[in-house]
C-alpha cells in the first residue's frame, strides 16, 4: 500500500509541474532548462547514494535514462507549443501505451486495451480538433507518452533486484549528460521564477519522484504502476484550469472526458480481468 500512496503523491507533483514548466520554458530555452533541472536532480541523488554505481546499475540506468531523457525532451519541447492541460492529458495515455509496448516482450494485448486505444484516439481528435488541429506540440507530447511507456516497461523488467537509489541516480546522470551535450551552448543565468521551476522539478519531480518510482517498481508490475500513474492527467487538468486559466470548448471538454475515461476505464478493466498478478474478479 505504501508504494501506491507514494506514487499517487508523485502524480500530484507531476500534474502541477505541467503549468510550472510551461511558464518556465516560455521564458528560458528548453535544453538548458532540462540540463540544469537534471543536474540538480543528479546532485540530490548523489547525496542520497554517496557511492559509485555497480556495473549492472550503470548499464541498466544508462539505457533507461536515455529513454527517459528522450521522453522529457519531447514533452518539454511540446509544452512550448501546446497547452498544459492538453500535455497532461496526452501524457496520461502512457497507461494505455504501456501494455502495447509490453507486447514487444511477449505480453498479450487484451481486448480492453484495444477499446481504450480507440476511445482515447477519439478523445484526442476532439481535444485537438482532429489531425488538422493537432499541432506539433501535441505530436511531441504523444511521442513522449510512448517513450514514458517504454521507460515503465524497461524499469519493470530490470529494476527488481537492483538498488533503487543508485539506479535512479544513473538515470539522472544520463539525462544530465545528454541535455548538456545539446544545451550548454545556450546556457545562461535563469530568472527567479525559472529557478523556482528548476528547483521544484529537479528535486521533487525528478530526483525524488524517480527514486520513488524506481523503488516501487521493484515490487509492483509495470501495468500496476501505470494504473497508479493514471491519476497524473487528472492532476494536470486541474492545475491547468485552476492555475493557468485554461478553458475548454464543448468538443474539447468531451475529448478530455473521453481521454480520462479511456485511461481510468483501461486500468479498471486491467485490475478486474487481468490474470497476471492482479486480483481475480469477485
Amino acid at each position: 500500500m505504501i508504494y501506491v500512496l507514494l506514487l499517487l503523491a508523485v502524480t500530484a507533483v507531476w500534474g502541477w509541474t505541467f503549468v510550472l514548466v510551461k511558464d518556465a520554458v516560455s521564458q528560458y530555452p528548453t535544453l538548458p532548462f532540462l540540463q540544469i533541472r537534471f543536474a540538480l536532480a543528479l546532485v540530490v541523488m548523489a547525496v542520497i547514494v554517496h557511492r559509485l554505481p555497480s556495473r549492472r546499475e550503470l548499464w541498466v540506468g544508462a539505457i533507461i535514462g536515455a529513454v527517459l531523457a528522450a521522453g522529457y525532451l519531447a514533452q518539454t519541447a511540446g509544452l512550448t507549443i501546446t497547452s498544459p492541460g492538453n500535455a497532461g492529458l496526452i501524457t496520461g495515455l502512457v497507461v494505455v501505451f504501456t501494455p502495447l509496448v509490453n507486447r514487444m516482450f511477449g505480453h498479450p494485448i487484451h481486448w480492453w486495451t484495444w477499446v481504450a486505444t480507440l476511445v482515447s484516439l477519439a478523445g484526442l481528435v476532439l481535444l485537438t480538433g482532429g489531425p488538422a488541429g493537432m499541432n506539433v506540440g501535441d505530436v511531441l507530447v504523444l511521442a513522449c507518452a510512448v517513450l514514458f511507456a517504454l521507460h515503465i516497461v524497461l524499469l519493470g523488467r530490470w529494476s527488481p533486484g537492483i538498488s533503487a537509489a543508485p539506479l535512479a541516480m544513473v538515470q539522472m546522470a544520463m539525462c544530465t549528460v545528454l541535455f548538456s551535450a545539446g544545451g550548454t551552448w545556450s546556457l545562461r543565468a535563469p530568472s527567479g521564477s525559472v529557478w523556482f521551476a528548476i528547483a521544484i522539478t529537479g528535486v521533487f519531480a525528478s530526483a525524488l519522484a524517480f527514486f520513488i518510482q524506481t523503488w516501487a517498481q521493484g515490487f509492483i508490475s509495470p501495468n500496476r504502476t501505470a494504473l497508479v500513474l493514471a491519476a497524473e492527467p487528472a492532476w494536470a487538468l486541474l492545475a491547468a484550469v485552476v492555475l493557468a486559466g485554461q478553458r475548454f470548448g464543448v468538443a474539447q471538454a468531451v475529448g478530455a472526458a473521453l481521454v480520462l475515461a479511456a485511461i481510468v476505464g483501461h486500468e479498471g478493466a486491467s485490475l478486474k480481468f487481468d490474470p497476471h498478478g492482479r486480483p481475480s474478479p469477485p
